[in-house]
């Protein structure tokens, strides 16, 4: 089975190979913020992390290390733990980063994952100014999983979804003490939502680059 190329354990001739063959880059965006008693606090960057060690494998695109801080909704009440960056904060450090990575690896269509639907998060990562394409896919609004879902009314953040994702991809980091009962949650949901998340953005990714 093919292995993630993580930018952080690859050489300097490694990158310049990789780069060489592919013009593209996986950005994951996370969030340090509360998704219900019963989930960690870098729920989305576990999911994403993992999404992005499979989407590199499967592909051949090299992905970046985590941005693990976004943007929180203003309505979301802080808890301990919880950190967070202004949009504009945000912005300039997507947006510098991604600038480097054009010039110095000729990076020209980065896919930015992320998992937290806050307007401004999503603004400050979709308002990139560089040279190449940058593209923002928020995996939980992707057009794979309404089919999949019994429960459209509860909470979306420590809901049906995310909840199924982490008990599919690292259960020992939910409490299942505090999971609510009426929660419709299983690993064996997390892995139907999983493969349709990896499916559909694994089909986006084989469209052809641009150039």
């Amino acid at each position: 089975m093919a292995r993630p190329l993580r930018l952080k354990e690859m050489t300097p001739v490694q990158v310049a190979e990789a780069f060489k063959l592919t013009s593209r880059l996986l950005v994951p965006a996370g969030t340090v913020e509360a998704r219900g008693p019963h989930l960690p606090l870098g729920c989305d960057t576990v999911i994403l992390e993992r999404l992005a060690d499979d989407l590199s494998a499967a592909t051949g695109i090299p992905r970046a290390p985590a941005l693990e801080y976004g943007v929180h909704a203003t309505k979301d009440d802080p808890v301990p733990g919880t950190a967070a960056l202004s949009r504009k904060t945000l912005h300039r450090a997507m947006n510098e980063l991604i600038a480097l990575w054009e010039e110095v690896g000729g990076v020209r269509d980065t896919l930015i994952l992320t998992a937290h639907a806050a307007d401004q998060h999503l603004e400050a990562l979709s308002t990139i100014r560089t040279c190449g394409r940058v593209r923002v896919a928020d995996i939980l609004a992707l057009e794979s999983l309404p089919p999949l879902l019994e429960s459209r009314f509860g909470p979306w953040h420590g809901g049906e979804v995310d909840t199924s994702l982490m008990l599919y991809l690292a259960p020992e980091l939910v409490d299942l003490s505090r999971t609510s009962p009426t929660l419709l949650a299983s690993a064996e949901k997390g892995a139907r939502f999983y493969e349709a998340i990896l499916g559909t953005l694994t089909l986006r990714l084989s469209a052809p680059q641009i150039s």
